[in-house]
């Protein structure tokens, strides 16, 4: 239980920014100061992890570069669909990293390793789950208002992320106790 609690925690920073985002601009109706809270989550974020002498991923420094350019852009031309499409950069450049094969591996913990296997497939599930919600995210961004969007990109990105963990975490877990048991009768007979 420990292992699901700390990979929810990782989850929920990710969607730190989104969630203030979301919850700002639904409660003030105003675009541009969601906008600059995001922004200015995304940055204390980075902030702390280097404050903290903890390396910034790759990934991170992209997310945080997307958020302060169509941030940026956003403020300049006030069209709301730089920030609308921002997702969208961010979910295919996350989807192609987690096309490698086993990605995942460094995340589990020890007792994941007979379970692999099964990893390595849902990392390519996590892609596809990536370049979905990228084509989704365009299609709203580009059809729905900007409270529209927020508000169903966030419940999609919560959603979506948190029910594939959930999938992935109960699949892992069962394959791995059955194969447990099954090596343990092995070893007995």
């Amino acid at each position: 239980m420990k292992n699901i609690f700390q990979a929810a925690r990782v989850l929920l920073l990710d969607l730190a920014s989104t969630l203030l985002f979301l919850a700002v601009y639904v409660l003030t109706d105003d675009l541009l100061l969601a906008v600059a809270l995001g922004m200015a989550l995304g940055v204390a974020q980075i902030g702390w992890e280097l404050l903290r002498g903890r390396p910034v991923a790759a990934l991170q420094w992209i997310s945080v570069v997307a958020v302060l350019s169509s941030g940026a852009a956003t403020f300049l031309t006030h069209d709301p669909r730089f920030v609308m499409l921002k997702p969208s950069v961010i979910y295919t450049i996350v989807g192609l990293v987690m096309l490698k094969r086993g990605w995942m591996n460094r995340y589990l913990p020890p007792r994941a390793v007979p379970v692999l296997d099964v990893a390595t497939t849902f990392g390519y599930v996590w892609a596809g789950l990536m370049f979905a919600s990228a084509g989704l995210n365009i299609a709203l961004a580009l059809s729905v208002d900007a409270k529209s969007w927020a508000a169903a990109m966030s419940a999609w990105s919560i959603a979506s992320k948190v029910g594939l963990f959930l999938i992935q975490y109960v699949t892992m877990t069962a394959i791995g106790r059955r194969r447990g048991a099954a090596a343990s009768a092995a070893s007995a007979a």
